[in-house]
């Protein structure tokens, strides 16, 4: 099977989304499959079976992060040279509708995984008023392909209300050989706590669609008194670090981690605080519950799934950085409590292999290749299915 893949970016461990399609990328390479990796910021890297090719892109205005791919003729050439079995896409911006173009005027089936609720980022740069539209076109777009794979029920709920009906769930996983318990060390653990009680740690990019607000507001109350028992880490960049530093001027910033040192840092903490109400899943919720730490996350967005279904953290409402605040110290206060959670999230952890999830997905991609090898219906005025149609109508 040839499978080209539009990621948008493809930096490796930018992010659950890249994490995600890293693996898979692995799991087809591994099975015997060509991939064709397009996007507009890509890691480079050189092996059998995979192609990388780096679009051109402009800045979106409004998130200079990102960047809109720019489908040029070349890029359609390359397309028709790799003659793919089918495309799967996993950004619905202006690159992503160009791919599903593509698709549907070769008539090559194409899908999408789901990652990101984009239209719920308007609110958080203050143009609100543009995330009913941003859903209409994001529901149009998903519309149009075979399937959608959603990581959670919840997602895929908020996809079927707004009329996209071809979804199947397919979760994330986890490497447990990465992230895992005993990488605590007591000896690291005092270092990175400073004499503290308990280290409370956020991971993912500090941009406002996190709520980092709420982060930053829950910090706030832990340091209104005299007392210091919680250290705050902070594992991961963005655009609003430095407002954060200014806000969080206790906590340790530990900028962008990766492999170990990104496993280490999980470990040596004692709760996930991740606020973000925009997650179709939430991979660090699972890279934390996998390293031991139970989590406190939003009840809005995907995070909340992981949770209710493991058993191995809270739930707080979203944006409310008072109740965020009260299930952390129930954790810091209730040791029974705490065991149990982290008991049980090491547990569900174990359930959830890389392996095991994305080795699914394979076989589903190639069942819906061979559909598009399957003999279209001939409907040729002399056809069967015609001649059909003609008697029915006579009679």
């Amino acid at each position: 099977m040839r499978i080209a893949i539009y990621a948008g970016t493809y930096q490796e461990n930018q992010d659950g989304a890249t994490k995600t399609i890293y693996r898979l990328v692995d799991a087809l390479i591994e099975a015997g499959n060509e991939v064709a990796v397009f996007g507009f910021s890509i890691t480079p890297q050189e092996r059998p079976g995979l192609r990388l090719i780096t679009l051109p892109s402009t800045p979106l205005l409004l998130y200079r992060d990102y960047r809109l791919a720019v489908v040029t003729k070349r890029i359609l050439r390359i397309l028709d040279e790799f003659a793919p079995d089918i495309i799967q896409v996993t950004v619905p911006d202006l690159g992503g509708m160009e791919f599903v173009r593509y698709a549907k005027r070769r008539r090559i089936p194409v899908v999408s995984t789901y990652h990101t609720v984009f239209p719920e980022y308007f609110r958080y740069f203050n143009i609100g008023l543009l995330t009913p539209t941003g859903w209409r076109l994001a529901a149009r777009f998903y519309r149009r392909m075979d399937a959608v794979y959603a990581p959670t029920e919840i997602a895929a709920e908020e996809l079927r209300r707004r009329g996209v009906d071809n979804i199947k769930i397919w979760s994330r996983g986890i490497d447990l050989g990465q992230y895992r318990p005993d990488w605590r060390e007591r000896r690291f653990h005092e270092a990175l706590a400073d004499g503290r009680r308990t280290v409370i740690l956020y991971s993912g990019r500090l941009v406002a669609y996190k709520d980092i607000d709420v982060l930053a507001d829950v910090y706030r109350r832990f340091h209104s008194g005299a007392e210091r028992a919680v250290r705050f880490v902070v594992a991961g960049k963005g655009p609003a670090e430095k407002s954060l530093r200014r806000r969080m001027p206790e906590a340790v910033f530990t900028g962008y981690l990766l492999g170990d040192d990104l496993a280490r840092v999980y470990a040596n903490s004692d709760i996930l605080l991740f606020p973000s109400p925009t997650e179709s899943f939430g991979n660090v919720v699972l890279e934390a519950l996998a390293s031991g730490a139970p989590a406190v996350v939003s009840d809005r967005g995907g995070c909340q799934e992981i949770i209710s279904e493991s058993g191995a953290g809270l739930i707080a409402r979203s944006g409310d950085a008072a109740d965020f605040h009260r299930q952390c110290l129930r954790l810091i206060e209730d040791r029974g409590l705490y065991l149990r959670l982290q008991d049980r999230g090491l547990e569900f952890a174990r359930s959830r292999p890389w392996e095991t999830i994305v080795a699914w997905l394979v076989r589903e991609l190639t069942r819906q290749a061979g559909k598009g090898k399957e003999p279209a219906a001939d409907h040729s005025p002399t056809s069967p299915a015609r001649q059909n149609e003609s008697a029915a109508k006579i009679r």
